[in-house]
């Protein structure tokens, strides 16, 4: 995924386009609600609309009871065909919503009495799935539908246009503000959930990914590397003497660093590898590789773009890199093949460390990757580990 290692970055790159609402059809899983929901719709309107051939007087006869039992025939042979398939896209919920506005004009017109056996109050499932499932545009249309739906409906019920529109009025008033009221809480769910997954799969303090996010990039990672023949390369940085830099100018100024520093790591790095801050003053980079010469060249350039970051100016700061590469194999737990991973790319840094600081190291083949819990100590020793 381009651009995982900035969330915020990314979301401000695409807030010119519609916000991906993961309560539209045609996006997994909602996709397979919309089509459970419109199966619903029309099975619970035929069922109901079968009643009526039992009930004296409440289908006309003549012409109107074969097409009664036609459209109770297609709302059952729709509902399913969606069970079966399992999903609807968008252009096919809003033709079944439009069409379920139609089976009701249907069923009031072979009704003998559309006020006692097909009441407006019929559209309100149509209304309240239409709210959770179309854009905007599409709810529009479908909220147009209902008056006119409910003018044909009720035309033979009254007298006069007067009292005709009053009825429409009253009747197809009523059920688009209902739309209205559930798609308002459509998209303040939709809001709060999009917030929810920021703050999980975000740091707030830098805007990078954190420790989650970058767990949920592994699998997509090892399946890439296995694809195109190549290996997962993790880097693990940590700033130079950053304890002190807080000891002395302050935790406001420590903030401001990491913050810099992570900017200029973010356009530093290639867009489709993670940027991750795990801990404290540490943060790791996760991306595919070609040999350890390219791995290197990459670290070189993030330990040279630290060097180069605005803070640079007002605090002198440096970083240490671990590198560390592996071949994905068939059959093994990325999670488990990444957190190995980072633990050898660790103890590189720490090499890098003892070796003088602000450098790079390679972990060769005969280092030992340490355990995830003593990894996780020493994180939590340097600042403690970022949910």
């Amino acid at each position: 995924m381009a651009g995982a290692h900035m969330p915020d970055a990314r979301r401000g790159r695409e807030s010119t386009r519609p916000a991906r609402d993961p309560l539209r059809p045609g996006r997994a899983p909602e996709n397979a609600l919309a089509a459970w929901a419109l199966a619903a719709l029309l099975g619970v309107g035929a069922v109901l609309g079968s009643i009526n051939l039992f009930v004296d007087g409440a289908v006309r006869q003549g012409a109107s009871r074969p097409l009664h039992a036609v459209t109770l025939a297609a709302c059952l042979a729709i509902a399913g065909w969606l069970v079966v398939r399992r999903r609807a896209g968008e252009a096919a919920t809003v033709a079944l919503v439009l069409f379920g506005d139609l089976v009701y004009v249907v069923f009031a017109w072979a009704s003998g009495d559309p006020l006692r056996y097909a009441p407006p109050l019929m559209l309100l499932f149509t209304c309240f799935v239409a709210a959770w499932f179309l854009g905007v545009r599409a709810l529009a249309v479908h909220m147009v539908a209902v008056v006119v739906a409910c003018w044909l409906a009720l035309a033979d019920s009254y007298p006069g246009t007067a009292a005709l529109l009053v009825a429409v009025v009253a009747s197809a008033g009523m059920l688009d503000v209902a739309t209205v009221g559930v798609f308002v809480l459509r998209r303040r769910v939709q809001r709060l959930l999009t917030a929810t997954q920021a703050l999980s799969s975000t740091d707030p303090l830098t805007g990078l990914a954190n420790r989650r996010s970058l767990v949920d990039q592994a699998p997509r990672i090892w399946r890439q590397a296995r694809r195109d023949g190549q290996r997962v390369a993790a880097l693990v940085l940590d700033l130079d003497h950053f304890k002190r830099l807080n000891d002395t100018y302050g935790h406001a100024v420590g903030d401001a660093v990491l913050r810099e520093v992570s900017r200029a790591l973010a356009a530093s790095v290639r867009p489709a590898d993670v940027l991750a801050r795990t801990g404290g003053e540490e943060l790791v980079v996760l991306g595919l590789v070609s040999d350890p010469d390219e791995a290197w060249r990459l670290a070189q350039r993030l330990r040279l773009a630290v060097v180069d970051s605005s803070c640079g100016q007002q605090h002198a700061v440096t970083a240490s890199i671990g590198v560390a590469l592996a071949g994905p194999v068939d059959g093994e737990d990325p999670t488990d093949a990444l957190w190995q991973l980072v633990d050898r790319a660790d103890a590189a840094m720490y090499e890098a460390k003892e070796g003088g600081r602000d450098r790079v190291v390679v972990a060769g083949s005969l280092i030992v990757p340490r355990s995830r819990v003593a990894g996780g100590a020493r994180r939590g020793q340097r600042g403690g580990g970022i949910a």
